[in-house]
């Protein structure tokens, strides 16, 4: 195992050397043939019927990513050496691509946080509203001039390049990873948040726990628990908000959770390529969202507005007073997660 460090650049990233097997382009087209049908399944568990965001737009981007990857992959192990447009591929082009697709997604972590920080931000404070389509279109461009400027980025560092030309002196069998010290900050700065959150409010939150309930509304599968004891559509106190956002995020998330603090407690070292994956960002977005509710606590009104996109965590009915009738010695009014 040998790191690879470079005084004169901004970022750190780590280069692991690992033996592979004869079979090892077939065992790199498995992992990621495994990652596509993660994406697909992801994407197809989520809410159909959510608002336009930046991470939506993103995460099929990055879906459509690993698909090329994929097919390049393919292509080169099937053909082994051929020439195209007048360049030879072989099969050190499936450690190349892959390498310089792992440094972009290393660097694509803090970008993609910051501006889905800025789009729910001004989606939530109404800062700007612009129509459907110019909406759809921002978005696209946007997409594309973040993949643009860290690709860019990637193969402009002179370290970075040098890194990917020494790779000529590696045999065929032998394919470096590099681990994203973003992906590692960001998991540990919100598990850490996650945890001082559950300390500070753990007795509400225990509460909330205990008094759920399951059943089934209007067709659907639904948890529910005790509201307060006023039916209001505001929250005006961050401590009132704070042990329903917990709960409302770890009742989605929770073996998310446990996976990221298994990684940080072991020190698991997981290649870029397959670190950056569709569920970890909606594991952020669902944060985010979170994030933005518990700052601007004041402003929220449940009724009346529409709330910022969560395709696997319905924040609106985790905290909508409603009665439901028919159902014995629950305290009302209560509150419904939807499934």
């Amino acid at each position: 195992m040998t790191a690879l460090t470079s005084e004169n650049c901004s970022f750190q990233y780590q280069l692991h050397q690992t033996n592979q097997p004869l079979d090892g382009n077939c065992l790199l087209f498995l992992i990621t043939l495994g990652k596509i049908l993660l994406n697909i399944l992801t994407l197809g568990m989520r809410r159909k019927n959510t608002h336009q965001n930046f991470m939506e737009y993103f995460c099929v981007s990055l879906a459509f990513t690993d698909l090329l990857l994929l097919v390049n992959i393919s292509i080169i192990s099937y053909f082994r050496d051929f020439v195209l447009l007048g360049i030879r591929f072989t099969k050190y082009h499936i450690c190349l691509f892959t390498q310089i697709i792992s440094f972009t997604y290393g660097f694509l972590h803090y970008p993609v946080f910051l501006t889905a920080c800025i789009d729910y931000y001004l989606n939530f404070s109404k800062a700007t509203k612009l129509p459907f389509k110019c909406q759809k279109v921002f978005y696209f461009f946007a997409v594309i001039l973040i993949w643009i400027s860290v690709l860019t980025y990637v193969l402009g560092d002179p370290a970075i390049y040098q890194s990917l030309k020494a790779q000529n002196v590696y045999s065929y069998h032998q394919c470096p990873f590099y681990i994203s010290i973003q992906s590692y900050w960001l998991s540990f700065s919100m598990v850490m948040i996650l945890f001082m959150a559950f300390i500070t409010s753990w007795s509400e939150v225990i509460t909330l726990v205990q008094a759920v309930r399951i059943t089934s509304y209007m067709n659907e599968t639904i948890l529910y628990f005790p509201f307060s004891s006023h039916s209001s559509y505001t929250v005006s106190s961050k401590k009132t908000l704070l042990p329903k956002l917990i709960v409302c995020f770890l009742g989605t998330w929770l073996p998310f959770v446990l996976l990221q603090i298994i990684i940080l407690l072991l020190k698991v070292q997981i290649p870029a390529y397959i670190e950056m994956n569709i569920p970890w960002l909606y594991f952020v977005n669902s944060f985010l969202i979170a994030t933005v509710f518990w700052f601007n606590c004041h402003k929220l009104n449940f009724r009346n507005m529409a709330l910022p996109a969560d395709p696997f965590v319905n924040w609106k009915c985790c905290f909508i007073p409603l009665t439901i009738h028919n159902l014995e010695q629950i305290e009302k009014p209560i509150s419904v997660i939807i499934c």
